[in-house]
């Protein structure tokens, strides 16, 4: 049977919207400055009784069950998180060595500024928990691999076992690191767009299943992220609690240059520098992530934007859950330097509009019942804007705080 829901769809004829989890944008317009006149439209038709595939249909891994509940401290760990054993000499010998084999972590290693490692390094399971990696200035360098896992130098990971069950790595820090290629944290799939987030999507619980089956507390302090053309830091969907602090990110991206995806909470993106370009993407994402605090940061090329906060309504047939809401997006600094000035701040960059919209089954919740971003209650206090001036913060959800941000 057809629900009888209706989503709510944004439209603007003048607004060309961005799409893709991952993927570039269409050049989008001024028309941000204009006032956000929505509609209703009923949800398209779609084929009677929606069917809910099996979260194993094609793999044979047993019941789609979290490990453990989601953990209730969700605070970044401190430096004295490291509680692992050090890494033996095997280890240590084996990611020293030339090559470019992926090399599991379950241990503390120390690294030095002479060290150069061409091997993607793996922190992955429950016994990757607590790990310590430090590079003492040393370079983990991909960037010469020919697709974009290649091109990961660092990936903090859920496994999923025997009984189907997901396995979660918890307290993992990653600091003084020079990192040629990307960082990927996530849990039930790289980005939101997977089979297995699709059926978890089908059920009310999805975003505490998620969470529960995603890496949590993951820090990156005092690192140097040059990114080959892709994003440098993602934080996949389910993610709790993972930090990006006291860092550098530079070189260039064909999207954005951090990810908070679907589903991911209280993540913490702190007191760095972005020297990054982006081809036409803003450069951070908040896509149905929230309670996230981002501060302190300087945004050097902002003219492709700087932080949008919306919700991928349907896209990949997967229903978004939470909504990009109580963000705390404070005290950072945006420069711009050419003519092309799209938004600082934008809470509700999407709200609907794009065909995948529909594409998602008809269930009564989320991004299923509506498009809408519903990027509320966010607060955005005290940033600055050089080279523009404070309409380039744009609020088009509700119970959001816009004051004392400045322009010169």
């Amino acid at each position: 049977m057809i629900l009888g829901t209706t989503k709510a769809v944004i439209m603007s004829t003048s607004l060309a919207l961005l799409v893709g989890c991952q993927g570039g944008a269409a050049y989008i317009d001024n028309s941000f400055l204009q006032p956000d006149l929505g509609y209703q439209r009923p949800h398209p038709q779609r084929p009677p009784g929606p069917s809910v595939p099996s979260p194993d249909e094609g793999e044979n891994t047993g019941p789609l069950t979290p490990v453990e509940e989601s953990p209730t401290d969700t605070s970044p760990p401190s430096e004295e998180a490291g509680q692992n054993t050090p890494c033996g000499q095997a280890t240590i010998s084996k990611i020293k060595a030339p090559g470019s084999e992926p090399v599991s972590l379950r241990c503390n290693i120390q690294l030095s500024s002479r060290d150069v490692v061409t091997h993607q390094l793996i922190f992955e399971g429950s016994a990757a928990s607590n790990a310590v990696l430090d590079c003492g200035g040393g370079l983990i360098d991909v960037s010469s691999g020919g697709s974009r896992m290649q091109k990961s130098g660092i990936i903090v990971r859920s496994t999923r076992i025997a009984s189907g069950q997901w396995d979660a790595p918890r307290n993992v820090t990653i600091r003084n690191c020079r990192i040629r290629g990307f960082v990927r944290i996530y849990g039930l799939g790289e980005n939101a767009n997977g089979e297995v987030m699709k059926a978890s999507s089908l059920k009310p619980d999805h975003t505490s299943y998620a969470q529960a089956a995603a890496p949590a507390n993951v820090r990156f302090e005092k690192v140097q992220i040059e990114a080959p053309n892709g994003i440098p830091f993602y934080v996949g969907p389910g993610v709790i609690g993972a930090a990006l602090v006291s860092s550098q990110i530079s070189g260039r991206s064909t999207a954005v240059a951090v990810y908070l995806d679907a589903e991911s909470a209280r993540n913490t993106i702190s007191g760095n520098v972005f020297s990054i370009k982006t081809d036409k993407r803003e450069l951070i994402a908040i896509d149905g992530s929230a309670r996230n605090t981002i501060s302190r940061n300087t945004f050097e090329n902002s003219d492709n934007g700087g932080i949008f906060v919306y919700r991928n309504c349907g896209e990949g047939g997967v229903i978004r859950h939470q909504k990009p809401e109580f963000n705390q997006i404070t005290q950072n600094t945006f420069r711009y330097s050419s003519g092309r000035q799209q938004p600082a701040v934008w809470l509700g960059s999407r709200n609907g509009g794009k065909d995948y919209c529909f594409t998602d089954p008809a269930y009564p919740f989320g991004s299923s019942a509506s498009n809408a971003d519903f990027a509320d209650y966010n607060d955005v206090e005290g940033n600055r804007i050089v080279g523009g001036d404070r309409n380039l913060i744009v609020s088009r959800g509700g119970n959001n705080v816009v004051r004392d941000n400045t322009s010169q």
